[in-house]
């Protein structure tokens, strides 16, 4: 499953926060991955961390990659407008 593999990425990489860009169920979200825990900006999340924040149905639009920790009046950005082939990239790299 994509989500877990987004959060594991950002175990192996704790000075790092992705925010992913996605459209759910045919509207636009923004996705939080830190330290192995995912939240919807947009969105209210489930309670229960098992409950993934990303449905399988979900599209992945992007990704931008920032230094931990987030602040969304300063973001710290690392790397903007990733593709889906740049995260597997950097899955690859951290080998998730």
């Amino acid at each position: 499953m994509f989500s877990r593999r987004l959060e594991q990425y950002t175990l192996k990489r704790p000075q790092e926060v992705l925010l992913i860009h996605a459209e759910i169920e045919g509207e636009a979200d923004q996705i939080l991955v830190f330290k192995g825990f995912s939240s919807s900006l947009m969105r209210s999340t489930a309670f229960n961390p098992d409950i993934p924040v990303l449905s399988e149905t979900a599209k992945i639009v992007g990704g931008d990659r920032l230094k931990s920790p987030y602040n969304p009046d300063n973001p710290q950005y690392i790397q903007q407008g990733l593709t889906l082939e740049a995260l597997e990239v950097l899955f690859a790299e951290v080998g998730v």
